[in-house]
């Protein structure tokens, strides 16, 4: 499956009902919610509240990025808001705590995303493709919205891609970080097949639509 996962990173805050109608609108499936601390990247965002907020108002898929310190901490807090997706990042945690977070992610029904920064390897997310639902490649250094996408994370989103193929696997890629109406094309040839835009569809005058935009 194909589609795109707005960021309210980029929306609106005074008006988020109506910026979640326009996801709606545009047949996206999913909204994103970055979760920042100030410590794993040096910005702060959204918490529980915000999330409980966005739950209460659509049910479209709930895609959680934990760009925190210590994930695992806050898996229940995450569940019990109505995060659909929980997607941690594999700099985070240990492979240990790695693993029980998988584990407890799982167990209560939702599904499971890791993510890599830029200077993270894709070989380091082998070891766990066969127990996730997704890997999100960030394509700017992760904390600010508003970066200029980075072309040569296309060659792991490639490699992830292969990976996933060999073993047979059913495991999405995303990619978060400067896209827009050029460089989704160029992500959706690679591999990814699910798209976090902010400002380019916040900003747009129009709902932006997957079909529109890869051409298809």
């Amino acid at each position: 499956m194909k589609t795109l996962a707005p960021s309210i990173l980029a929306a609106n805050m005074l008006e988020l009902g109506e910026e979640i109608k326009k996801i709606e609108a545009s047949g996206a499936k999913y909204v994103h919610i970055d979760v920042m601390d100030g410590s794993f990247v040096p910005n702060i965002s959204f918490g529980m509240p915000i999330i409980s907020a966005v739950r209460g108002v659509t049910d479209l898929v709930l895609d959680v990025h934990a760009m925190i310190i210590n994930p695992d901490k806050y898996i229940d807090d995450f569940i019990k808001c109505g995060a659909d997706i929980i997607t941690f990042h594999i700099e985070a945690l240990d492979n240990n705590r790695i693993l029980s977070s998988i584990e407890k992610i799982r167990k209560n029904g939702k599904k499971v995303g890791i993510s890599l920064k830029p200077a993270t390897k894709a070989e380091s997310i082998f070891p766990y493709l066969e127990l996730i639902d997704m890997v999100l490649v960030m394509t700017v250094e992760p904390g600010f919205g508003g970066q200029s996408f980075m072309y040569d994370m296309m060659e792991k989103v490639s490699a992830i891609k292969k990976e996933i193929e060999n073993k047979s696997l059913c495991v999405d890629i995303q990619v978060d970080g400067g896209i827009n109406s050029e460089t989704i094309k160029i992500a959706n040839e690679s591999g990814a097949n699910i798209f976090v835009l902010g400002t380019a569809f916040f900003k747009s005058a129009d709902p932006l639509r997957l079909e529109s935009l890869l051409g298809e």
